[in-house]
C-alpha cells in the first residue's frame, strides 16, 4: 500500500460548472455541438448564460472531479489548478478544500476572471459543454514549481488533457513529468476529448511516447490519436507507448492494457441514466487510486466503473455519496 503523502495529485483546468436541462432544438439555436467540448469567449459565455434554463451550479473542471473522486474513496488527494480573485475562484477554492484536497495555487490577481463551463444536459443524457477557460488555462511552470513539494509526494500526477492548449501550459506538463520522473513518481494523462486530440495530435503523441506511463482515454480519444478507425491497431500502437491503458468504452465498459496482458472491465448496472458529465473523471479516479495503492488491473477498472456509475445517475460531476462505500458494497477492501 502507498506510503506517499497523496496518492493522486492532479493539474488541470479549475473550472466552476453550470449544468441546466436543455433541447436538441436549443442546442440548435445556439449552434452548439452536441456532446463535445467548445470553448468560448467570455462575452459567449455572459449570453449563453442568460438564455440557459435553471440549473445547478458546482465545483468542477475534469481533474478537479477526478481527486473530488479519490477523496471520496477514501484516498490522500492534490490540486495545481489556476482561479482569479473573484467569487467563482472563492467557490472553487473553498468547494475543493472541504472535501480534503490540498490545494494551494496561488490566484489569479490580474487578468481574467475564473473559468466556467456551460453545460446543457439533453434528455438523452448527453452533455453539450460551452467552455469560457479564464484563468484556469493559465497554469505555467511557475505553478508546477511552486507544487514541486506536493508533486514529488503524490504515487501518480495526473495530467488532464482539456489544459494542454497553451505552449505555457505543454511547458509545465512537460516539467510535471520530468519532476514526477525525478521522484521516482508514474504520470498519468487523460486525452480528456476528441476536440484537444485533433487540435494537439503531434504534441500528445510526442508527451505521451516520452513521458507518460498511465494513459486514460475514451474509444473515440484513443482513435483519434493513433488515426486509425480500428480499435484492435490503437491498443496495440498504445502498447507500444504507455506502461497502462485504461479505455473506456460507454455501455461496454472499459479495456486496460499492460504489456501484453488485456483486462476487460465491466460496466456497472445504472438504475437510471441522468447526466454522463464526469463520467470519465469518475471512472479515473477509482482507476487511479486502484493502481496507487497497486491492486490488480481488474479491481482497479472496477473501483473505476464503480465511480462512472454512480456519477452518471444524477447531475453534476461530483459525487452525491461516498464512493468507499459503494466500493465496498461491491467488495472491494479498504485498510
Amino acid at each position: 500500500m502507498s506510503q506517499a503523502r497523496f496518492d493522486v495529485l492532479a493539474v488541470g483546468n479549475a473550472i466552476v460548472d453550470v449544468l441546466s436541462p436543455a433541447s436538441d432544438e436549443f442546442l440548435a439555436a445556439e449552434g452548439i455541438a452536441k456532446n463535445a467540448m467548445t470553448l468560448i469567449d467570455e462575452d459567449r459565455a455572459r449570453s449563453l448564460y442568460a438564455r440557459m434554463q435553471p440549473g445547478k451550479e458546482a465545483s468542477g473542471g475534469s481533474a478537479a472531479n477526478t481527486v473530488a473522486g479519490v477523496a471520496s474513496l477514501g484516498g490522500k488527494a492534490a490540486y495545481i489548478g489556476k482561479v482569479a480573485n473573484d467569487q467563482l475562484g472563492e467557490i472553487f477554492t473553498h468547494d475543493i478544500r472541504t472535501i480534503g484536497v490540498h490545494f494551494d495555487t496561488p490566484a489569479l490577481q490580474e487578468g481574467p476572471a475564473s473559468g466556467r463551463c456551460l453545460i446543457n444536459v439533453t434528455p438523452d443524457a448527453a452533455r453539450s459543454m460551452c467552455t469560457f477557460l479564464g484563468a484556469a488555462a493559465l497554469v505555467t511552470e511557475d505553478d508546477v514549481e511552486a507544487g514541486a513539494e506536493a508533486l514529488g509526494a503524490a504515487e501518480i500526477i495526473y495530467l488532464e488533457g482539456y489544459l494542454f492548449d497553451r505552449e505555457e501550459a505543454k511547458r509545465a506538463y512537460v516539467a510535471a513529468a520530468e519532476m514526477a520522473a525525478a521522484a521516482n513518481r508514474r504520470t498519468a494523462l487523460t486525452l480528456s476529448d476528441v476536440f484537444c486530440v485533433d487540435r494537439h495530435r503531434a504534441s500528445f503523441r510526442h508527451l505521451v511516447a516520452n513521458h507518460i506511463d498511465i494513459l486514460l482515454a475514451n474509444e473515440a480519444e484513443l482513435l483519434a490519436l493513433y488515426e486509425t478507425g480500428d480499435f484492435d491497431t490503437a491498443l496495440k500502437a498504445v502498447r507500444q507507448d504507455v506502461a497502462i491503458a485504461a479505455v473506456t468504452r460507454s455501455e461496454k465498459g472499459a479495456v486496460i492494457v499492460a504489456g501484453e496482458e488485456t483486462v476487460t472491465v465491466a460496466a456497472e448496472p445504472v438504475s437510471q441514466l441522468v447526466d454522463t458529465t464526469g463520467a470519465g473523471d469518475l471512472f479515473a479516479a477509482g482507476f487511479l487510486l486502484g493502481i496507487a495503492q497497486d491492486r490488480p488491473l481488474a479491481e482497479a477498472g472496477k473501483m473505476g466503473a464503480i465511480c462512472a456509475a454512480e456519477i452518471i445517475s444524477h447531475y453534476g460531476a461530483r459525487p452525491d455519496c461516498s464512493l468507499k462505500d459503494l466500493a465496498e458494497e461491491a467488495g472491494i477492501a479498504f485498510e
